[in-house]
């Protein structure tokens, strides 16, 4: 089984692959935006704050719980706790959430692949009509798309950690994070473009309150794919003679500066577009932003640059955020992939066959949910709004459960497992650690402040989408 899990051949590799799983759409949209409508900078010292005291320690937990083990979410709940029943429940639920997580994000990327085709063909004006996103996501074709994708990512999934998902991080992240510096300076060169800088960099602290807080926290928790089972099972990846607090501190800060970086992309983008612009019109949904307003963002473009240079400038932004996409999609269904290697017994071949049949089996009416099909499209609802089948996967396993199983690994690191076997785990590659300042910390957080916090954010959160 040792050669199926396999294993990265080096630090930098988890660190570009852990990074990799982290930047996201959250990072490279939902991100500048909500910076934007909350504060400016001041939303971003708060997000900082939580990366930092918040996020970090669940961070090092869900990788040390990985490494000790060397198995997935399942397999280092149960192997940890002795093979308590309830324990091991929860390790499934954190297969489960990245399994469907999964779903949505492989419709996302698909849509995301006819955009770049249609804006490669010229067509960039067409989907800065209003209507035009709806036409696309209830298109037939979108099923040979999703063929093409999933294809694409079973293949990568086929070359294991080392050969697939480590070496697609070592190509993509890099290019990624120059695709991104680079468009970010040609925004910046446009007229206007300093109304957006001052508005996502000058705090603004009277826009400052509870639900901003909650904001900031949620943004940064998701951001760094915790609660998904990823670091866990990218953990039990991760040698035995590397450093997990400065690897876990470098894949934090790669993370955080791609985030940043895409607010001095995006907001001076959406003010050189309108000077006037109210951000308070802005959608927080990275769906609706990247689909339905930054094509018009780009479009604009063209009384500087030409369409020619608005196609090129739109095409290279699809492709970053397309990039993005991908490395995000293969760590997380390299998630219940390592469960079927570790639990079923299968060889990595089997594994990635029985999870792109699965996957496909739920990726097909998520794809009809946007008005391919009505029954998927008015699928249920709740809080007073019809729900489709994407939104619902979205909102259940995305928005709810994400908070919950990041909850659970802290109760479960300070009272189950307890902070001497997470220390001594810890340890191992930075003999520094015993008696520092930030083992006191985390010992002292896991068990009290943190998990209150994702607790009421899963609370409200469950309050928010389901009853009010």
């Amino acid at each position: 089984m040792d050669q199926d899990r396999g294993q990265f051949s080096s630090k930098l590799g988890f660190i570009l692959a852990a990074a990799g799983s982290a930047v996201g759409l959250g990072n490279l949209v939902a991100f500048p935006v909500m910076a934007s409508k909350n504060g400016g900078a001041a939303f971003l010292i708060i997000y900082l704050f939580f990366i930092a005291f918040i996020c970090y320690p669940v961070m090092m937990a869900e990788i040390a719980m990985g490494r000790r083990t060397t198995r997935n979410p399942v397999g280092a709940f149960s192997a940890l706790s002795g093979g308590h029943r309830g324990w091991r429940l929860a390790g499934m639920l954190a297969i489960l959430t990245p399994f469907m997580i999964a779903v949505f994000y492989t419709v996302i990327t698909v849509w995301l692949v006819v955009y770049i085709r249609e804006i490669a063909t010229g067509n960039l004006e067409y989907l800065s009509a209003e209507t035009s996103f709806g036409e696309v996501v209830a298109r037939p074709s979108l099923f040979a798309y999703l063929v093409g994708l999933m294809a694409l990512i079973f293949f990568i999934l086929l070359g294991g950690v080392k050969g697939g998902i480590e070496r697609l991080a070592r190509v993509l992240m890099p290019t990624l994070a120059v695709m991104l510096v680079l468009l970010t300076i040609f925004v910046l060169t446009l007229e206007n473009a300093s109304l957006g800088i001052r508005y996502y960099l000058v705090p603004d602290f009277s826009q400052m309150n509870l639900s901003v807080v909650n904001g900031a926290l949620s943004q940064a928790f998701f951001s760094l794919s915790l609660g998904m089972g990823i670091l866990i099972t990218y953990g039990s990846y991760f040698s035995r003679n590397d450093n997990i607090a400065q690897s876990t501190r470098m894949v934090a800060v790669a993370d955080t500066s791609i985030a940043f970086f895409a607010g001095l992309m995006i907001l001076p983008a959406i003010f050189a577009f309108d000077p006037n612009t109210n951000t308070d019109d802005l959608s927080t949904s990275s769906v609706g932003l990247i689909f339905s307003f930054l094509p018009k963002i780009f479009l604009s473009m063209q009384a500087a640059v030409g369409y020619t240079g608005a196609t090129i400038a739109a095409l290279v932004f699809f492709t970053l955020v397309f990039f993005a996409a991908l490395t995000s999609l293969v760590s997380i269904i390299e998630i219940p992939i390592a469960c079927w290697i570790d639990e079923l017994k299968l060889n990595r071949r089997k594994a990635v066959v029985l999870q792109a049949f699965l996957l496909m089996l739920f990726a097909v009416p998520a794809t009809m949910s946007l008005g391919i099909s009505d029954f998927f499209t008015n699928f249920t609802s709740y809080g007073g709004v019809s729900k489709s089948f994407f939104d619902l996967v979205s909102d259940v396993f995305y928005e709810t459960i994400l908070p919950f199983v990041g909850f659970t690994v802290c109760l479960f690191c300070a009272y189950r497992w307890k902070v001497s076997g997470l220390k001594s785990e810890l340890v191992i590659g930075d003999p520094g650690y015993e008696g520092s300042r930030l083992e006191k910390y985390i010992n002292f957080s896991l068990g009290t402040v943190i998990p209150v916090v994702l607790l009421v954010v899963f609370i409200s959160t469950v309050n928010q989408i389901y009853l009010s």
